[in-house]
């Protein structure tokens, strides 16, 4: 089981409490900033000093060093190989991978697609344009599954790992960590637009990440499913309210509330692909994994 896979580790457990603690703390700092500022107003301040594209890039770039940082500790200070921190199988899947970023790929252009010609079009303004969307494109297809690959490392394999070195089960692992994926979120711009309720639906994610890393025995689902989400989020649709501000094809500039579009994925979309993940896969014992 994937979740086992944290006693490859050559180290003591207490070591497993630094990079959380580090991390936790500089989320935590994020937070208290934007309880004194508005986060909305200092993010476009940043954005109209140094543009767009430049403002997106050292946010993204700070999660590659992340990334780096993250795997070097892994690799020499708990001496585990990272292919264990990724996947139980002898090596990564890259079709499962593949498979995943398809997929929600798929579903994500198709549902904005949809909703710009159909349902909603005065939600939207075109904001295409050719030199912005290109460098845009550079920046998403070279950051983004860097972005994503730490969160899912992070959460779903170096500290859901250590958590099961100690709990010994893999429910605590999985609320957890899902709880605090979704409060990782609690600085975006989206959640002071919204409200805190927003952080249901990151909570959920989170479970819906967790239940296809433990079912699958491995990261590679949810790496495609989230490298996918944020890079076709990213060059699909923009708004000034959300942490993405970037030269997208689609301005939205509706009215933001808890919609359809938030609640959707966690009632149908995510149940849909745990079921469509269990039948290709040939998942079996949720039990045993979840339990």
């Amino acid at each position: 089981m994937y979740l086992k896979n944290g006693r490859l580790s050559q180290s003591s457990k207490w070591l497993y409490i630094i990079v959380p603690t580090l991390f936790f703390a500089f989320t935590g700092l994020n937070f208290l900033v934007a309880q004194f500022f508005d986060t909305t107003t200092l993010i476009q301040s940043e954005i109209a000093q140094k543009g767009e594209l430049q403002f997106l890039f050292e946010n993204l770039v700070i999660f590659a060093i992340f990334l780096g940082l993250l795997l070097l500790w892994v690799k020499f200070i708990h001496r585990q190989p990272l292919v264990a921190l990724i996947t139980a199988r002898p090596r990564i899947s890259w079709k499962r991978f593949w498979f995943a970023f398809l997929l929600w790929g798929s579903v994500t252009i198709g549902i904005t697609c949809i909703d710009y010609l159909f349902f909603n079009p005065d939600d939207y303004i075109w904001n295409f344009q050719w030199i912005p969307f290109l460098k845009l494109l550079v920046i998403v297809v070279l950051f983004i599954p860097l972005q994503t690959a730490f969160e899912e490392i992070f959460f779903r394999g170096y500290l859901m790992q250590g958590l099961g070195l100690v709990m010994r089960n893999a429910w605590f692992p999985l609320l957890f960590t899902s709880i605090t994926f979704g409060l990782m979120h609690i600085a975006n711009p989206e959640v002071e637009k919204l409200g805190y309720s927003l952080l249901i639906y990151y909570i959920g994610t989170g479970l819906f990440l967790g239940i296809t890393t433990l079912m699958d025995d491995g990261l590679e689902l949810a790496l495609g499913f989230h490298t996918a989400n944020n890079l076709f989020t990213a060059l699909l649709v923009t708004s000034d309210w959300t942490v993405f501000q970037v030269p997208s094809v689609l301005r939205d500039v509706s009215e933001p509330s808890l919609g359809f579009s938030v609640w959707a994925p966690l009632l149908f979309c995510f149940p849909l692909l745990l079921y469509i993940y269990a039948k290709k896969y040939h998942w079996k014992e949720w039990k045993k994994h979840l339990l």
